[in-house]
């Protein structure tokens, strides 16, 4: 209390008892991929598209990151961290050749191209090795298979039966994943057609040069150190960040830079990273080329993912590629993340991100039917639908957790909301006189919170009371938790789930009104 010492007329500011709870961000992204430009391993804000490409240079050809901040900002999304991987050890800083971090800096020989693909020896496969396509064995074998042989030396090291349909078992860049030897692509522009029957060599790999500082990306690149806060690392001290996406592991895979065993090392190293920090969720991509059936057998049996706190979209989208001039495939996760953004400013958190237009996709990788919707939804696999009339649209807001009290994307990312709002906004109780009036003012600041979310639409319940409860007394704060200087307030809430089922029960009737009982 002031004292007072001279008579006259004194003034004091009284600070009120309230303290408002204010809502937190919950659409700022971080996107880690290659980049042409910019400082490795450095969380970067930006906030629109030019500030993007003034850090990180425009889109580079076989690269992801750049369509999936384009997509993110092109679909809503206001505020992202770029963290760019990929480039020499150690090094840190901007280099404005527009090359290392693009991609990893690893040698290879000239591409091959035969009949629409290009065939690349792998670094590791050594030389004098090439590749020879013939005929399929069997009677009136479809003119879209073969068998492809690949030599070393003259002699057959790898042998598969293959074909250039991207929907059948035997497809080329299916079966040739897994060689130890070559790597094969699309070429970009042509058809793929049968190759000619013939025998192409490779160029051998080039030995790496140690002088060049050049590194072989592998998981620990997006993982990163937690002591030099690199790869998601260094995403641990920017609280703000609400989704982490990674699209440019799907380029590695697709060079070749990681294989499946790594991919599946991250995604699990990103869904930790979100579980750790407990504010953010994981938006995974599913690998390239793969029907309904093999990402259904993907997410089963190889990946096998279990997190409240990772979402998986399936297939990839088209989009205009402006490196190539042509529409490219890539990974959908930073246009959701964008359409993620976008449904929490537009209707906010507790609507689920879903039956929302993917802005900027022109086509999908695959169009999926209702039936094989039907295999992927139960395993939460949110789809990605065109439909006639309505553009390209999601159609899926699960989790990937087995617990059905997470089942629903919007639920996580509400509590999310909740929890951190909460967190914040009662800092200042700590260290505050722990009695009756302290419990009484941590009730009316978070009742009046909640109270404003639930009519909000966010909770479920006719009545305020139905929809949440707040629970700090002397029943919950003994006077053993008062002695070891704790307060316990205790929060329940109701969330609202997605109407995911809509059913119209029709029925046929005759009007009865006319029979006169008898």
């Amino acid at each position: 209390m002031p004292s007072y010492l001279t008579p006259g007329v004194y003034v004091e500011e009284v600070q009120s008892g309230a303290r408002p709870i204010e809502g937190v961000g919950t659409a700022v992204a971080a996107f880690v991929g290659f980049a042409g430009t910019g400082p490795f391993h450095e969380p970067t804000l930006v906030t629109n598209w030019d500030q993007y490409v003034q850090r990180f240079g425009s889109f580079t050809e076989g690269t992801y990151l750049a369509h999936a901040v384009y997509g993110f900002f092109a679909n809503g999304g206001g505020s992202a961290y770029v963290v760019r991987i990929g480039g020499a050890a150690g090094t840190a800083g901007e280099d404005g050749d527009g090359g290392a971090g693009a991609a990893p800096e690893r040698p290879r020989p000239e591409p091959t191209a035969v009949g629409g693909f290009l065939f690349t020896a792998l670094p590791e496969a050594g030389a004098d090795l090439s590749v020879e396509i013939a005929d399929a064995e069997g009677e009136n074998v479809p003119e879209d298979r073969f068998k492809l042989l690949v030599r070393q030396g003259g002699r057959v090291v790898e042998t598969f039966d293959v074909s250039t349909r991207k929907s059948v078992k035997g497809y080329l860049l299916t079966q040739l994943k897994d060689s130890r030897f070559v790597r094969v692509t699309e070429q970009p522009g042509a058809a793929p057609g049968r190759p000619e029957r013939r025998t192409t060599a490779l160029a051998p790999a080039p030995a790496a040069d140690p002088a060049s500082g050049a590194v072989r990306l592998d998981a620990a690149e997006y993982v990163g150190d937690p002591a030099a806060r690199t790869g998601f690392a260094g995403l641990e001290a920017i609280d703000e960040i609400t989704m982490v996406a990674v699209p440019d592991l799907m380029s590695a895979l697709r060079r070749g830079d990681i294989d499946a065993e790594g991919v599946k090392t991250v995604q699990l190293a990103v869904m930790s990273h979100c579980e750790q920090m407990g504010d953010r969720v994981a938006v995974l991509d599913a690998p390239p080329d793969l029907t309904a059936q093999q990402v259904r057998t993907w997410r089963v049996e190889e990946a096998g993912f279990d997190s409240r706190y990772a979402a998986l979209y399936y297939p990839w989208i088209t989009v205009f590629d402006p490196a190539t001039g042509r529409n490219t495939l890539v990974p959908p996760s930073g246009h959701i993340a964008g359409v993620w953004a976008r449904s929490d400013a537009e209707r906010g958190v507790h609507k689920a991100p879903a039956n929302e237009v993917v802005r900027g996709a022109v086509d999908l990788g695959i169009r999926l039917s209702k039936g094989e919707q039907d295999l992927l939804n139960p395993i939460g696999v949110n789809c990605i639908r065109a439909f006639p009339g309505r553009g390209v649209r999601v159609w899926g807001a699960r989790t990937i957790s087995s617990d059905p009290a997470w089942r629903y994307l919007n639920v996580r990312r509400l509590f999310n909301y909740l929890e951190e709002s909460i967190l914040l906004g009662t800092q200042w109780v700590v260290f505050e006189p722990n009695d009756d009036r302290l419990w009484s003012s941590i009730r009316r600041n978070i009742t009046a919170f909640l109270t404003e979310e639930w009519r909000n639409g966010a909770l479920f319940g006719r009545t305020a009371a139905e929809a949440f409860y707040v629970k700090c007394d002397r029943q919950n704060n003994p006077q053993e938790s008062i002695d070891l200087g704790r307060v316990v307030c205790e929060i329940g809430v109701c969330p609202v789930k997605p109407a995911e089922f809509v059913v119209f029960r029709l029925a046929q009737f005759s009007d009865s009104t006319s029979l006169v009982d008898e």
